[in-house]
């Protein structure tokens, strides 16, 4: 007999629904760039690949999605997508909640950002059976997160958030250990992989 998970991951990595979910990522990520352009517009150009964070993130998954779409496995895009969904899709969850804190309110806008951004970091997890990176994947996409902080946190380029750039500080520092952590996700799940342990679902 067929258990309710089998049956809930059957119609997940259905590509029926794998399209829709392309689909669904693919808008969010030209949402996502179009939210960064007043940002962009006020930042030198050598920087432009380091501001639309979340975006960006998405854009990996998407790419990741049509892999599976096509009977591939982009290893280096899972392996970024994992990190970088996971920490942005958490990293806006908290920088709203503490705008919510730190003005007493929250907007709809922001709600919807809490609300769509969990959702990233959720997939990312909820579809990690699927990847097939390697250990020299999360190096590069440590790397590459790791340099990403080095950019927003010491060269002021992190997401402009007014209401908390005065706690730029302690955001770094919670940013730096969220990205480690990410990263350590990517390799447990590696680590899993390679024992034969079923990866999370």
């Amino acid at each position: 007999m067929i258990s309710l998970v089998d049956r809930i991951w059957f119609l997940l990595t259905h590509k029926s629904f794998l399209w829709i979910l392309l689909f669904i990522n693919l808008l969010g990520t030209v949402y996502g760039y179009d939210w960064y352009m007043w940002q962009l517009e006020i930042t030198e150009p050598k920087f432009w690949i380091f501001v639309p964070d979340s975006p960006t993130a998405s854009l990996f998954f998407t790419l990741a999605i049509i892999g599976w779409l096509i009977g591939r496995n982009f290893k280096l895009i899972e392996a970024l997508a994992l990190i970088t969904l996971v920490k942005y899709g958490l990293w806006a969850v908290v920088m709203n909640l503490l705008t919510m804190l730190e003005i007493g309110s929250l907007d709809p806008v922001g709600w919807m950002l809490i609300g769509s951004h969990f959702a990233m970091a959720v997939q990312a997890v909820l579809y990690s059976p699927l990847y097939r990176f390697e250990f020299k994947h999360i190096v590069i996409a440590a790397i590459w997160t790791l340099h990403n902080d080095v950019i927003d946190y010491v060269f002021g380029q992190m997401p402009i958030y007014h209401d908390l750039m005065k706690h730029m500080q302690q955001i770094g520092y919670f940013t730096f250990w969220l990205s480690i952590a990410c990263i350590a996700l990517a390799y447990t799940l590696w680590k899993n992989r390679k024992k034969g342990v079923k990866a999370i679902v």
